[in-house]
């Protein structure tokens, strides 16, 4: 993949200017955004680790997808490799003991982040939601699939389609930063030192990749500024895709001021949601922004559940948060940002393609909508900063 960032609004030096962090140079990178193949990908790829395996998620069910997982990762620490697992204990509240003390008697080490605690009581709003994988320290895999039979398309007796939800591999020096930031979780949660090896030396061509990881009021503070400097850059495009939509008055405000100045905005949302507290509470919105002259699309059959940006065809962020306040304030998120033209093109092709599956919402068509719905959007949007 060739960089053009020189080309663009949009450049490293710039984007290092307004996060405060470097990119990582010299990175393979493969997209997935296919249920059964993203799954695929990640059981092969932990089934054949030799020395290390960190996984964090949000939601690790005991389902048929849960439990497969688990027999690979029972069997690799038998045979000797470490294996560490991180999983939020409000997302995972449903997963029973016994499954993870299966796993600690077969070698696993556990670990559950943001567990309640009597003693402060309103951190348990704060969820760690990152999505990561490091297997050998030579490979990483981030996005924003769980681990739970929906994503995947695993329904008991019949397989169909998973939730519809944007995932990558990186092959890199970018690896060493993402274990760097497992780390820093791995040890707040008490976590025996994970033994440091090193550095593997990998070839130089490729992708410059920025993790994009918040787990803090600063990191979360970056995490805004980083977005919205995307979307006020952007001077030919804007393509977002989020599970969960409720944006705050300035985002309304610079994605309005983006097409005033001539930017073609896409916003494409799920058609039907896992939570329609949320699902309501941004639609609340829609008409403010299709007045602004912004696209909006929903998504027909499954779930959507993929968090990515595109601006320009350049620079391209995938990860674990949504356009919403919980992600953007209130919860330890996980991404990656991406700046290279060739990539772009490839989310922008796969954004296309997802409009194919979706319905375009007009602004005729939108104030046509039942009474019932409006009144639905107008109470849930008066708490959209705590779902």
């Amino acid at each position: 993949m060739k960089n053009s960032a020189t080309t663009s609004p949009f450049s490293i030096k710039s984007i290092q200017r307004i996060y405060g962090s470097t990119f990582t140079e010299g990175n393979q990178v493969t997209l997935v955004w296919k249920d059964r193949e993203s799954f695929q990908g990640i059981f092969e790829a932990v089934g054949k680790a030799r020395e290390l395996i960190c996984l964090q998620f949000y939601i690790f069910r005991n389902d048929e997808t849960g439990r497969e997982l688990a027999d690979i990762l029972k069997l690799r620490a038998k045979e000797g490799v470490t294996v560490c697992l991180i999983y939020d204990h409000f997302g995972s509240l449903f997963t029973p003991e016994a499954f993870w003390q299966e796993l600690r008697e077969a070698g696993v080490h556990i670990r559950a982040s943001r567990p309640f605690a009597w003693t402060t009581p309103v951190l348990y709003m704060h969820r760690d939601h990152r999505k990561l994988i490091i297997i050998d320290r030579i490979q990483a895999f981030t996005g924003g699939l769980n681990i739970a039979n929906e994503y995947r398309g695993y329904y008991r007796l019949i397989k169909g389609s998973g939730w519809r939800d944007t995932g990558i591999f990186l092959k890199g020096p970018i690896v060493k930063r993402l274990l760097d930031e497992f780390r820093k979780s791995w040890e707040i949660w008490k976590g025996d030192p994970i033994e440091p090896r090193p550095d593997v030396v990998m070839p130089e061509q490729g992708v410059p990749v920025l993790p994009i990881f918040a787990s803090s009021a600063k990191g979360r503070r970056k995490m805004r500024k980083l977005l919205y400097y995307s979307i006020n850059s952007s001077q030919k495009s804007i393509y977002l895709t989020t599970a969960y939509f409720t944006p705050s008055r300035r985002m309304v405000h610079i994605l309005e001021a983006a097409v005033s100045r001539g930017v073609d905005v896409k916003l494409l949302l799920p058609g039907v949601s896992d939570i329609s507290a949320a699902h309501f509470a941004g639609r609340a919105f829609f008409s403010r922004l299709l007045k602004a002259g912004i696209e909006i699309y929903t998504y027909n059959g499954v779930i959507l559940h993929a968090k990515t940006s595109v601006f320009d065809e350049i620079w391209s962020i995938i990860g674990s948060a949504n356009l919403d306040f919980r992600s953007l304030r209130r919860n330890d998120e996980g991404n990656v940002g991406i700046m290279d033209s060739s990539f772009g093109k490839q989310m922008t092709e796969i954004f296309y393609d997802d409009l194919t599956r979706s319905q375009k919402i007009t602004l005729e068509q939108w104030h046509k909508r039942p009474f019932h719905e409006k009144l639905r959007e107008y109470f849930f949007a008066l708490f959209r900063r705590r779902l």
